[in-house]
Order: structure tokens, then C-alpha cells, then sequence
């Protein structure tokens, strides 16, 4: 919702005395360094705030009347940082939760996608999203998920959002815009259901954001023809030039490190960072945003990487605020909003002084009052699925060979065949693979031809397991998945969650080696943020224990991606096998008898 507070003609009257010296500023900023985003200087400045209000920017020493007064000592003060693109249900803590983390790390505004919440809680969950976001000491801008399921046919969420759920939330007044269009091949292919949700976006007036992860030539063309603005799934220097020359807002994104150098290397060859270019965080597990921290992190990397600290500064704030349509953020100047952060420098981005809307609300790393108000209740009865039977776990074979369809690699996932033992009627697992298994826990029968069973694959290249790990955040249906070879180490990890209204937990030998209870919508946990951290790195550390793969620093963040359909090569759904670009179901893993 636009906030108007600044229109306040008592508020305008009185901004307007304090900046001619007539009466006294509400908070003074004194002896610091102003980022200027307009010019791109540093130059020292103090700064007066009347309310909400930056009233003025002036000489250092030059006012001392003000009600209160901070001294800066040098430090530099810039615009609220703004976060382009996030879910926060990534971090598994509540919106409220979330403030208090990035708050004072000097993030001041974000632009929430509930995307997993709509794929779980469908409308209702949406609106709690809104609720959920009012009153806080961040501001969240939240956006319509456009891709409930994200991939129609290949997987079943909680909800379908069709143009008309998109119409209805878009009349929101809290709604900016329709959130990143993930299934590329139905915007490429103008099939009606996602032709429709674009169109309601583009009817709105409001932002229509992307997912253009792989798209080049006519396919990137056709796409932003389509009225797709913006896209974060950014992979190198040359996708990065030609989605800028595409016209594209790109969000730079701190989850994929090894593209920040060849951003920065891209806006060497161009000799400037042109105004399209934001900051955003998409993903970011509990851990690290409470150790490293979301866009300040993200600025400290590029700054490494060579960007000039002003021009990421810029990226971050006033390139956003523009992106948005939000005139009131982004500069640190006279008539705009005070939502300032305080930095000690700008290579380690150390934070001081946080003010939001012109109250000092956080100091050195520590909020200095409530985040907000209370969460209101979530949506509940999410995990709709009775325990399951570790006979779930097999794929029944006649034979005494036969071949099976695999899925191959976790990372850029391809199709491949293993010929395989079978024992009692059951696929004989070579050493070297393991089972997924997906089971819809919305309340329909988990595979396409009405049983009860889940969708299965053998999965290859994941290593050699000892136990069992199972998870409702799953991209991005969110039902819940299952990795394993042990029947009754998988279905004690996912009757586990059946029971905790979802998470994630591993097991091994009969025993549940670590667990974390997430009942809010099986995304979201009700705890502080430093507990929440705490017990997913303990979740962490088990799941890399039970296998042998040797990318063991990423595994959980693949597990949870195993399941996005809407990317190209095999997945495992509740519905089977399946292939986002093709289109393609297996509900049945064997091939060929041997």
C-alpha cells in the first residue's frame, strides 16, 4: 500500500521551518559522510529529520538545534537498503522474525514474493502474507505469485492461481505487481492459463516480474515481448549483457556467488552499471542470513570483487526505489523518507544507526525496539497426509533384470538408464543410487493414477546413503519428499514430519539423528531466528553425514531444489518422473525386463 504519510501538509509545513532555521530538526545527524546517489559523491554533510521527513542536508556544523542528535564521527550515511526479490520463507522464520535480522543490517525495504506460502495456502495464505507484513519496523512491498503451481501438469501444490486468483490479488492496494514468472515455456508458447495471469499484471499498471533462467536469442526476446520486466536467474557475463540490452531490470542475486565477478566484468565492458540494476537476496538459509546477513552481504561481495562501493550502494537503493516506482526512497535528500542506514565504511559495510521512516530503530547489530506486531495467525491443516508405510519405498519389477529410467546428476539434472537386479517383485538399488520419493500432502492421491503411492525416481551421482532425509520445503510445490535407501529410515523421516505438521529431518538406523519443526504452512518456524539457524545447521550437518556426495556444502540447498519442475530435465513430483521443457511423465521407472 503507498504510504502517505509524508503528504501531511503539518508535516510538510514544519520540514519546511526546520530547513530555513525557523525550528528546531526532530533528530540531527551530525559529523558524517553523505552517499549521494544522485551525484555519486561523498561529501560531508549533516542531516535534519523532521518526522518521517529528511528536511534537510546541509554543511556539516552548521545547525545544532534539534530535539536529538547523533554523532556520525565520520561515518557515512546512505539510503535504506531495498532487497528487489526475496522469499522469506526461505529463511524459515516468520516475517516478523525477519525484521528484527535485517533491520539492522541496514535493510529497510523488500519486495516478498509468498510464492511458497501461495503454493501451500493458496489465497488464504496470500492474505496472511499481507497481514503478516503490516506494522513492522521493515517495510514489505509483497508481490502476487504468479506460478502456483509453477509447473501446471508436472506437480500439484495446495492452490492453482489462474488469471482470475491473479486479478483478485492484484486488486489488493497492498500488492505491487505480479511476481516472477516462472513457467518460461508457457509465456514462450502464449498458453492461455499464463498469457492471462501476464495480462492481468500488465491491466494493472503494476510491476511484472521474471524468471529467465537459459533464455537467449528469439527465446529471450519472445519472453520480455511477452511483458516479463525483470529476471535475477542470472548465469554470466554474456546472459548479463543481454538481458540489460534486452531492456531487463536484473536483480543481482547474493545466493549465486560465482556470478557476482562476471557481473562486475560485464559493467567493465560497458564502462558504466546502468539504472536497471538491483540487489536482491531470492534464497537465503537461516544460517547465513543471520551470520553473513542478506544485501549488506551482498554489497561487501561485489565490493571485493571490484564494483566501486557507491555504484553497488547505488544498485541497492536508489536504482530499486526506482524500479519501484517509489519516489519517496533511495536518496538521501531533502523531501524524501528518512529510512537511513549508518555505515563505519564502505568496504566492510559495518553498520551503525538504522532509522526507518525517521525513528532510530536499530544500533551496532541490534534492534533498539520490537520488530513490529505479533504474527497473525497462519493458515493451518497444511500437512493433510496419514503415516506412511515403509512399503511405500520400492519399485515393483517382474524379472529377475530389468532397465530403469534414473535420474541422473543433482546439479543440471539429465535423463539416464541403469540396468538393475530384482528381488521379491522390487528394483535392487545399485550401491551408488538412491530413491526419492514425493508424496502430495494437500490431500489428493500422490500419483496420476489415483493410488496412494508417491511419485518415485532413482537418483544417481548423489553418492553412497546410510540413512534417510526428508522435507516439506521443497521447491515448489512444497509437498513432502523424501531421499533415501533404507524403507524404514525414509518412512520414519517422513512420519516425522507427518507428525510436526512439516520440516525437515534426517534419520539413520532407526533413529531421528536431527529435526526441524516447521508448522507455519511446513515452511515457517515460530522461533527466534538464531534457534531456527541453529537447529537447520544441525539438520545440516546430519544430511551431509548420511551420504557420501562430495558437495556436501549445497546438499540441502539441491534437496530442496529436486522437485522444481518447471526447470528443464528430469524431476520427481508426486505425479513421477518429469521434464519441464518437454512436457514429459514417468509414472513407471522400468523400461525393459531383462
Amino acid at each position: 500500500m503507498p504510504e502517505t504519510d509524508l503528504n501531511d501538509p503539518a508535516l510538510r509545513d514544519r520540514a519546511v521551518r526546520a530547513a530555513r532555521g525557523l525550528a528546531p530538526f526532530d533528530l540531527l545527524l551530525c559529523g558524517g559522510v553523505v552517499a549521494d546517489m544522485a551525484t555519486g559523491e561523498l561529501r560531508d554533510a549533516d542531516v535534519g529529520l523532521v518526522g518521517p521527513l529528511i528536511a534537510s542536508v546541509h554543511p556539516r556544523g552548521a545547525r545544532q538545534d534539534a530535539a536529538r542528535r547523533i554523532a556520525l564521527d565520520g561515518a557515512v550515511v546512505a539510503p535504506g537498503l531495498i532487497d528487489t526479490h526475496l522469499h522469506i520463507e526461505s529463511s524459515m522464520i516468520t516475517p516478523r522474525a525477519y525484521a528484527g535480522v535485517v533491520v539492522p543490517q541496514g535493510t529497510t525495504t523488500i519486495c516478498w514474493d509468498p510464492h511458497e506460502v501461495g503454493n501451500v495456502s493458496g489465497l488464504e495464505g496470500v492474505r496472511w502474507a499481507v497481514e503478516a507484513a503490516r506494522g513492522l519496523a521493515l517495510r514489505i512491498l509483497v508481490e502476487a505469485p504468479s506460478c502456483v503451481p509453477s509447473a501446471p501438469g508436472l506437480e500439484r501444490s495446495g492452490a492453482d492461481f489462474d488469471a482470475g486468483a491473479m486479478r483478485e490479488m492484484l486488486s489488493w492496494p497492498d500488492i505491487i505487481g505480479v511476481a516472477e514468472v516462472m513457467d518460461m515455456r508457457g509465456v514462450l508458447e502464449r498458453a492461455p492459463r499464463m498469457s492471462g495471469i501476464v495480462q492481468a499484471g500488465l491491466e494493472s499498471g503494476k510491476l511484472v516480474c521474471g524468471h529467465a533462467r537459459g533464455l537467449e536469442g528469439p527465446a529471450l526476446q519472445a519472453f520480455a515481448a511477452g511483458g516479463i520486466e525483470s529476471d535475477h536467474e542470472l548465469t554470466d557475463r554474456q546472459d548479463i549483457l543481454s538481458k540489460l540490452r534486452a531492456g531487463m531490470t536484473l536483480e543481482l542475486r547474493v545466493s549465486h556467488e560465482p556470478v557476482l565477478p562476471e557481473a562486475v566484468a560485464a559493467f567493465r565492458e560497458i564502462g558504466r552499471v546502468p539504472q536497471t540494476v538491483t540487489l536482491c537476496t531470492d534464497d537465503i538459509f537461516p544460517d547465513d542470513l543471520v551470520a553473513q546477513g542478506g544485501i549488506v552481504h551482498l554489497l561487501r561481495r561485489l565490493v571485493q570483487y571490484g564494483m566501486d562501493p557507491v555504484e553497488a550502494l547505488r544498485c541497492a537503493t536508489l536504482n530499486a526505489a526506482q524500479r519501484l516506482g517509489r519516489r519517496d526512497l533511495g536518496l538521501v535528500a531533502a523531501g524524501r523518507r528518512a529510512d537511513l542506514v549508518v555505515f563505519r565504511d564502505l568496504r566492510d559495510f559495518a553498520v551503525g544507526s538504522v532509522i526507518v521512516s525517521g525513528r532510530h530503530v536499530a544500533q551496532d547489530g541490534a534492534m533498539l525496539e520490537a520488530p513490529g506486531t505479533a504474527t497473525p495467525p497462519p493458515p493451518g491443516g497444511t500437512m493433510r497426509l496419514a503415516p506412511v508405510a515403509a512399503s511405500c519405498f520400492a519399485i515393483p519389477a517382474r524379472g529377475e533384470r530389468v532397465t530403469i529410467q534414473t535420474v541422473s546428476r543433482p546439479r543440471f539434472t539429465q535423463w539416464g538408464t541403469r540396468e538393475v537386479a530384482v528381488r521379491d517383485g522390487r528394483v535392487v538399488l545399485p550401491r551408488d543410487a538412491a530413491l526419492m520419493a514425493v508424496f502430495n500432502r494437500y490431500g489428493a492421491p500422490g500419483h496420476r493414477d489415483g493410488t496412494d503411492m508417491p511419485g518415485i525416481g532413482v537418483i544417481e551421482g548423489w553418492g553412497e546413503w546410510s540413512g534417510a532425509i526428508a522435507t516439506t520445503v521443497l521447491h515448489d510445490s512444497h509437498n513432502l519428499a523424501v531421499f533415501g535407501r533404507d524403507p524404514d529410515d525414509m518412512a520414519l523421516a517422513a512420519n516425522t514430519l507427518i507428525a510436526s505438521g512439516g520440516g525437515m529431518a534426517v534419520t539413520r538406523g532407526g533413529e531421528v539423528l536431527a529435526a526441524l519443526r516447521l508448522p507455519v504452512c511446513g515452511l515457517l518456524s515460530t522461533e527466534p531466528a538464531d534457534e531456527v539457524a541453529r537447529r537447520f545447521v544441525a539438520v545440516r550437518e546430519a544430511a551431509a553425514s548420511v551420504s557420501t556426495w562430495d558437495g556436501v556444502p549445497v546438499m540441502i540447498k539441491l534437496v530442496i531444489g529436486a522437485s522444481l519442475a518447471c526447470n528443464a530435465g528430469p524431476h520427481v513430483t508426486d505425479l513421477g518422473i518429469t521434464d519441464g521443457m518437454t512436457g514429459a511423465i514417468v509414472t513407471d521407472s522400468v523400461v525393459q525386463a531383462g
